[in-house]
């Protein structure tokens, strides 16, 4: 779960205020280096009520969405064998719980986007850094953001990848979802690899 948050950092942040639930799409950085389920930092605007809602929270909910692709029955053996198959969906998802603290020291918030810059850019070929920008530009970017912690007291995950299926509808979902391509090739990755590490191939 930690590796999906880490590949997939933007988070559906999930709170409740005086207004009722709030949802916004945040990227988060995860720190997990010791035993704990780990914590989640983020910031949001200034100008989005959510981070008010969270100074006085005593819990909110991450959903962090993985892989996900629609799943015809026609790549199933068996819906040649017998016609008993109905179309199904394949995904990752995690579900990140905990409590909330809002933060609007600069000095956490300066290290804090550091952080969320580097491992953002670290597949590029030359890197943004926030020095490559002048440092009053970011000082006054800064005025406009509070930052959010989250201690996390639950962390929950789903792969759902046809393992309710045979192993044949398996390989024929994941060799269906590899030659479709795009979004679709990510799954049939994930179900390839579960397959053939245990023992049945997919890939030629």
């Amino acid at each position: 779960m930690h590796q999906l948050i880490r590949a997939h950092p933007l988070g559906l942040l999930v709170s409740a205020g005086s207004g009722g639930p709030v949802a916004n799409p945040i990227p988060f950085v995860l720190h997990a280096e010791d035993a704990t389920l780990g914590k989640l930092e983020c910031h949001l605007a200034r100008a989005n009520p959510q981070w008010r809602d969270l100074q006085t929270a005593t819990e909110c909910l991450v959903v962090f969405q993985g892989p996900q692709a629609y799943v015809t029955p026609s790549w199933y053996p068996a819906k040649r064998e017998h016609g008993k198959v109905v179309p199904t969906w394949n995904y990752v998802i995690a579900q990140a719980r905990g409590l909330p603290t809002v933060i609007e020291d600069r000095a956490w918030l300066r290290r804090h986007l550091a952080e969320l810059v580097d491992h953002n850019e670290a597949p590029f070929d030359e890197p943004w850094r926030m020095t490559d920008a002048p440092q009053e530009y970011v000082a006054a970017q800064m005025k406009g953001i509070v930052g959010v912690s989250i201690e996390l007291t639950e962390l929950r995950g789903k792969w759902k990848l046809s393992q309710n299926r045979s192993v044949a509808d398996q390989q024929g979902t994941a060799l269906g979802l590899l030659e479709r391509g795009g979004g679709h090739a990510e799954v049939g990755d994930m179900l390839a690899d579960r397959l053939e590490a245990g023992g049945c191939p997919v890939r030629h």
